[in-house]
């Protein structure tokens, strides 16, 4: 049985007492997205004003589409960081290695606070509020202020809505609920600009990303009779549009809008490993698991995995033949 948005909250309540005359490190999750710095600006934000020294802290740079959410707020990155009297809460992060294993050593005290909403996550926190059927980091966050009557401005109410908005695909998820649209609408009174936040996360990108998902779209391959389909992206695709990681973000969408596709697959080879995006519509597919057995995690519907050491040449089609045979699995069922 999941924790509730009342358990979360006094959890939450517990990490603010913790922090009373201490100082705070809000840390990310790698190639942080809308949900992740979302929920960072809006925590941090919330602590400042309790009265608590804040500042974000993530392993990899913020996506330059979501910089505006980030004003007000110090972001430092991972290697750049240095105190060593910071307390870590971690947000919308499925389990501790994705704050990255060279960022985490900095906070051998562990993480005192865990704010999330994966079903994958193991509470590693001191405290953990994390509530697994909950639409968004944000949405947990949200919902936690206005029980413990925490103060949202503007600036917090437009990131608690960036979450809201990239977690749910714009409003279009099984995860949406008539009280996740009645909390979004509060948030909107608070000063969320839904079209401001549209055109900032979606309506921003460059021809690099148009021809980098040309190339994504040109690797598309159909499996177990057109239920699976994967794409793929190289190193060398980013060096030849001139984009990077954060460019392949929605790409996997692609493959999943596609008719009879029950579960799409973006493999994406680096230079220490593959990652893999798993995207589905039937919950009974249980991606998060799918994810588990490829040193991942995630939600029951969109999920994630990492590699290390593999590649697409000789590790992708292995990779393949897990998740046909996982969903044929659940299939089954």
């Amino acid at each position: 049985m999941g924790t509730s948005m009342k358990e979360a909250a006094e959890a939450l309540k517990s990490v603010l007492s913790a922090l009373k005359g201490r100082k705070a490190a809000v840390l990310g999750h790698m190639r942080p997205d809308g949900d992740c710095i979302g929920s960072q600006v809006a925590l941090c934000r919330m602590l400042q004003a309790e009265g608590v020294d804040a500042v974000c802290v993530n392993r990899d740079r913020v996506p330059t589409n979501l910089e505006a959410y980030a004003e007000g707020v110090t972001f430092i990155r991972g290697a750049d960081y240095r105190e060593a009297d910071r307390l870590a809460v971690a947000v919308d992060c499925a389990d501790a290695s994705r704050i990255g294993t060279e960022l985490l050593t900095r906070f051998p005290a562990g993480i005192l606070g865990n704010v999330d909403h994966h079903a994958s996550n193991p509470s590693y926190g001191t405290y953990n509020a994390v509530v697994k059927d909950a639409a968004a980091t944000c949405h947990v966050l949200a919902a936690c202020a206005e029980i413990l009557g925490l103060k949202v401005d503007a600036a917090t109410a437009k990131a608690l809505h960036l979450g809201i908005l990239t977690d749910t695909g714009r409003f279009s998820y099984a995860s949406v609920t008539p009280e996740l649209l009645e909390l979004t609408a509060r948030l909107l009174r608070l000063g969320a600009n839904p079209s401001e936040a549209n055109f900032r996360v979606f309506e921003q990108e460059t021809r690099g990303k148009l021809a980098l998902t040309q190339r994504f779209l040109s690797s598309l391959r159909f499996h177990d009779g057109g239920r699976i389909c994967s794409g793929e992206i190289r190193q060398a695709d980013y060096a030849a549009t001139g984009t990077t990681k954060e460019d392949k973000e929605g790409l996997v969408e692609f493959p999943r809008s596609v008719e009879g596709v029950e579960v799409a697959v973006l493999l994406e080879e680096g230079a220490d490993g593959v990652r893999g995006s798993l995207r589905g519509r039937d919950s009974r597919l249980r991606l998060d698991l799918l994810a588990a057995k490829l040193n991942g995690g995630g939600h029951v519907l969109a999920a994630g995995f990492n590699m290390l050491g593999c590649s697409i040449d000789r590790d992708g089609d292995r990779i393949i033949d897990t998740v046909v045979r996982h969903v044929r699995e659940h299939s089954a069922r």
